[in-house]
């Protein structure tokens, strides 16, 4: 992995690239108040497949407060974005973006959809409550400074017991003045009547302790672009890429790496949308890496491997699920197997092959959940 110097000039924001140019570029937004440093924990595992690019917001972390002034809009935010990729030779690239720099992401997918490759949208919003709080939290910034926002981050961008004192010191220091033209970019910024223009495969991430982008913000989004994903992190709050940087990195990975969104799909045609939701329901921090893996690996890769029909997939499943004696398992490829073209006979004469080469137990189990679950498709009852 390598790293390249910053961009020499104060008419760009600073910024912090890693990986090998060679690589896709992807390029990360910061939230309101935070620095590229909201990212140490995501972005050098993101860097071993792409050439990632952070960038700070006007007045925050290396940027020049005067790159924007007053009456500032996301646009103009975005319009620097541009002039960063450009000077650096990009021209499509990905982009994640937190907050802010989410709603950049949004501005860059609808007015400038040649350039966005693929988009990920974390614990951000089409709209900010209206713009008031916006404009008297600017007024109060440029009045009073920033210490007493700072004083109460903790509680804005982390669940309770947590915090990362780093990201607290860049909201301190950041330029009062930069800040304030911030807050004019946020008071101003509803893009929702143009969310069902954007054609880039959007991923969008909640954080379910969100208080400043409930996660009802992120599912306004989804329900409006077409084809978008939404991923809820658990016992995340605003800032999830430090808080969860696992949870978030395993879906920026699948969303960028293209297995998960194919995995998925893949996964909900053979195992059905009810089984699949409910796994996700389901999925916390702790099991989150191992969904990845499921829908990148298993789904992604195996499944969509054209050189066997799903048919003979769920053959060789089922078989090997008896030899293993994972009967709740084979009751979901059971029906799996039906949705993937089996017939009931069909079915029946590989769990007899399994009789031969697994044991007559084995498959004496076998078709007794093989039954249960053909006579649950039926509506009839099975036999004891």
């Amino acid at each position: 992995m390598t790293t390249q110097p910053t961009f020499p000039t104060g008419k760009l924001p600073h910024h912090r690239a890693e990986g090998p140019v060679t690589a896709p570029p992807l390029l990360l937004g910061p939230s309101l108040g935070t620095s590229t440093a909201l990212w140490d924990k995501v972005a050098p595992e993101l860097s071993v497949t792409h050439r990632v690019i952070r960038w700070d917001l006007p007045g925050h972390g290396g940027s020049p407060a005067d790159l924007i002034g007053p009456g500032a809009t996301v646009a103009d935010l975005a319009a620097l974005v541009l002039a960063l990729a450009d000077s650096l030779g990009i021209g499509e690239f990905a982009y994640a973006g937190v907050s802010l720099g989410g709603a950049v992401g949004l501005h860059l997918a609808v007015h400038h959809p040649e350039r966005v490759s693929s988009l990920a949208v974390i614990c951000s919003s089409a709209h900010f409550n209206g713009s008031r709080p916006w404009e008297e939290r600017a007024a109060a910034v440029r009045r009073e400074g920033l210490g007493a926002l700072a004083d109460g981050a903790t509680s804005r961008w982390f669940t309770p017991g947590f915090t990362v004192p780093e990201l607290i010191e860049d909201h301190r220091t950041a330029d009062p003045e930069g800040y304030a033209a911030c807050c004019d970019a946020l008071a101003v910024f509803d893009i929702r009547d143009r969310l069902s223009s954007i054609g880039a495969p959007t991923l969008l991430i909640a954080g379910r302790e969100d208080p400043a982008t409930p996660p009802a913000h992120l599912r306004e989004i989804a329900d409006a672009v077409p084809g978008a994903t939404l991923t809820e992190i658990a016992g995340a709050s605003h800032l999830a890429p430090a808080e969860r940087p696992e949870a978030v990195l395993t879906a920026l990975r699948g969303h960028f790496d293209g297995y998960a969104p194919r995995g998925m799909q893949a996964r909900r045609q053979v195992l059905g949308d009810t089984h699949v939701d409910r796994a996700q329901a389901r999925q916390t921090p702790f099991t989150a890496r191992f969904q990845d893996f499921i829908s990148r690996y298993a789904w992604g890769e195996i499944w969509t491997d054209p050189t066997l029909a799903r048919r003979e997939r769920s053959m060789i499943t089922l078989t090997a699920l008896v030899a293993h004696g994972h009967y709740d398992e084979l009751a979901m490829h059971i029906r799996a197997a039906r949705r993937n073209g089996l017939t009931p006979e069909e079915i029946g004469a590989v769990l007899l092959q399994t009789a031969v080469y697994c044991g007559v137990p084995a498959a004496n189990s076998a078709f007794a959940v093989a039954q249960r679950v053909l006579a649950e498709e039926d509506g009839t009852d099975a036999e004891d």
